[in-house]
């Protein structure tokens, strides 16, 4: 929230999925909050969540339902790597107003490699690092886009969960990356885990934290 000065702003969320953030930015920033999301289940679940004042509408990154330059700010979380990044980008810049500022939360590549589910799904790292782009393509791709200046951070967190939370996440195929991995590899990779998890599974998030503005006047 910090950096990207949401404060009593009028923001944009894309991607909302079940309106946490749009939540929090409403009730801890005192935004004024938009939030959007493709699917019509989690929109549902994210209207019941959200405290009033919160409006959410149905639509894609690429084709937002908003007039040119509505917005002081836009976020976005864990949401890039399933879009089409250059016209998600294009129409985020479109409803950005002068001085808007977007904030976009991803996963760094180095959070790929080290990824606590790799031991029991190979897979997993071979589609993510096609998925989630590194700083320099995203700032590329965001200066192609129209922002004036972009700037890149990195957060690092330490988790630990136990073991029947890791198992129940895994038996619950709670990343969108268990999607794209065939259900024999899914299989024995469970079955792995099974056997060989510790009562405590401790790991790293690697935060990428990309900031694009937009020139004042523009």
């Amino acid at each position: 929230m910090r950096e990207g000065d949401l404060r009593g702003r009028r923001v944009l969320e894309v991607g909302c999925g079940t309106g946490r953030l749009a939540a929090a930015l409403a009730e801890r920033a005192l935004a004024k909050v938009w939030a959007v999301d493709p699917s019509p289940e989690m929109l549902a679940v994210a209207r019941e969540r959200a405290p009033r004042g919160v409006a959410f509408k149905q639509a894609g990154a690429e084709a937002l339902p908003f007039k040119d330059g509505w917005f002081e700010r836009a976020v976005t979380m864990l949401v890039v790597h399933v879009l089409d990044r250059p016209l998600a980008f294009a129409e985020l810049r479109r409803v950005l107003g002068s001085g808007g500022r977007l904030v976009v939360a991803t996963f760094d590549p180095a959070h790929i490699h080290g990824y606590w589910l790799n031991r029991y799904f190979p897979s997993i790292a071979e589609i993510d690092l096609a998925r989630f782009a590194p700083a320099d393509v995203l700032t590329g791709e965001l200066r192609a886009a129209g922002f004036a200046e972009v700037r890149t951070l990195a957060l690092h967190q330490r988790k630990t969960i136990d073991r029947e939370t890791a198992l129940e996440r895994i038996r619950g195929r709670h990343i969108s990356t268990f999607d794209l991995i065939d259900e024999t590899e899914i299989e024995a990779g469970l079955n792995r885990a099974v056997e060989e998890l510790p009562e405590e599974v401790e790991y790293r998030i690697e935060w990428l934290i990309v900031v694009a503005s937009c020139s004042p006047g523009s």
